[in-house]
């Protein structure tokens, strides 16, 4: 028997976004209903951010093990039991789920169906034992990993995030299909624990940030003995099994090159999850790279918002929870409430870090005229934090207008993640440069950098032959 619900709100997937809706709508005194098929969670908690970090921490102290032979400091090889590393991992997983729990949201006043759900009509939505009429629904069902129409890849295994943090075996030489922000991370992760690492990239790695900071970066990677291969597509894959006992995957690309792996991540791209919503019963529009929506988060179908990666947008955690305060503003509140894409800032969790926020440098060219753009940049080689550290490779880069309003920021550097929030308000907050010239920078830190980076913005004008007239005319009062 079907049982029938009407509530204000009906989500659809409990990832990062559906969650932050849930919790909001139902403290704020919204009924709301929430279905989720597979883990409370999503993504990001179980396959995602959450798994990429732990695993990345325990890389980063495998790498340090060996010491800092420059500092004085002796070290080994660190000794690594992977099916431990593993299991710290989803130890990590296991202490932040009751957060996100189906437990926790009911005792927030959520009813929790853990079906999967589908459209029966424009505000309907239906399972196979519920039906629920609403006010709003809310599309949060997220991306899953796309994969590549290469020849021979069904015929073998082969990892996405979704099933490579879970096994506990450790791949004696893994190649990626992918140098975006999923591969670049684990990559390094993998390398540092010892694991044997190619990428295959059919154009460039990281394609969506700094040229000048990748390049550093891809150097900081294949010291470390990441092989980098761009610009070619792969033509087939095969499984060989001469050796039974571990038989090998043979990856042939377009220019004849064979490499022999014993496993295989694919991480080139993502797709949204849309597959088996009924989008049509409620007139909701869709294309390949998910819903349909204004900048209110508004399908075609005005009762139904779309919320984090199935839109289409940037698909990080914290837009998804960026977007949650949009609809949140929107139903509960009436308010006209929109998305400023200018503001969004991405990290990749490599050492060091890669971050982003607002404009890069040639999207600023293109919007305002290469005569209109200035570009700041500070090399950590002349920040005393970074020398003290040994960690100079990296930069702070800055794009303004020439006006001095601030357009955009990257940085590397070992705790850009950190340093990039600072340029993200500022940028919010419609700051010009001189806000970053004058602040207050504590000494020494990596931060200092971003002043650096702001304060060279004056130095022409400041130490130009003009202002040496003015000084030595005042000096004579």
């Amino acid at each position: 028997m079907t049982t029938k619900l009407t509530t204000d709100i009906c989500i659809i997937g409990a990832g990062s976004g559906g969650l932050s809706v849930a919790a909001a709508a139902s403290q704020m005194g919204a009924k709301v209903v929430l279905f989720e098929a597979d883990k409370m969670g999503g993504d990001c908690l179980n396959t995602g951010c959450v798994p990429s970090k732990a695993m990345l921490a325990a890389a980063k102290a495998a790498h340090h093990a060996k010491g800092a032979p420059k500092m004085g400091i002796a070290g080994a090889p660190a000794i690594i039991d992977f099916a431990a590393v593993k299991a710290h991992v989803a130890d990590v997983i296991a202490t932040i789920e009751p957060h996100d729990s189906a437990a926790r949201f009911t005792g927030l006043g959520v009813t929790v169906i853990p079906e999967r759900a589908h459209f029966s009509g424009r505000r309907q939505v239906s399972s196979d034992n519920y039906q629920v009429d609403a006010k709003y629904i809310v599309i949060a069902t997220g991306s899953a990993a796309a994969v590549p129409p290469i020849p021979g890849l069904d015929d073998v295994p082969y990892y996405t995030n979704e099933t490579i943090f879970s096994d506990p075996q450790k791949p004696d030489h893994l190649v990626i299909i992918g140098g975006g922000p999923i591969g670049i991370e684990m990559a390094h992760a993998h390398a540092r624990l010892g694991v044997t690492v190619t990428i295959i990239e059919a154009a460039s790695i990281m394609s969506r940030d700094d040229p000048e900071l990748v390049a550093i970066l891809k150097t900081q990677l294949t010291n470390e003995g990441i092989t980098i291969i761009e610009g070619t597509g792969i033509a087939n894959i095969a499984r060989d099994d001469a050796n039974k006992l571990a038989p090998s995957i043979t990856v042939t690309l377009a220019d004849g090159l064979r490499i022999t792996a014993s496993h295989i991540l694919v991480a080139a791209g993502r797709r949204p999850s849309i597959a088996g919503l009924n989008l049509e019963a409620a007139a909701i529009n869709s294309n390949s790279a998910g819903i349909i929506t204004d900048r209110r988060l508004r399908s075609s179908n005005k009762s139904v918002f779309a919320i984090g990666d199935v839109t289409g947008r940037a698909q990080f955690t914290h837009i998804a929870g960026y977007h949650a305060g949009i609809i949140i503003r929107n139903i509960l509140f009436k308010l006209p409430a929109k998305i400023d894409e200018t503001i969004q800032p991405w990290v990749t969790y490599c050492d060091p870090e890669l971050a982003h926020v607002g404009l890069g440098e040639q999207d600023a060219i293109e919007a305002w005229g290469a005569g209109n753009v200035k570009t700041l940049t500070a090399p950590l080689s002349g920040n005393d934090r970074a020398i003290a550290e040994r960690r100079r490779e990296g930069m702070v880069k800055v794009i303004t207008h020439k006006n001095g309003r601030i357009l955009g920021a990257s940085i590397l550097a070992p705790h850009a993640g950190e340093m990039i929030l600072a340029w993200a308000l500022a940028i919010s907050a419609k700051h010009k440069i001189s806000k970053m010239a004058s602040i207050i920078a504590p000494y020494p830190t990596y931060g200092d950098a971003s002043k650096r980076a702001a304060g060279s913005f004056y130095t022409a004008s400041l130490f130009s032959a003009r202002t040496k007239k003015l000084v030595k005319f005042l000096l004579r009062f």
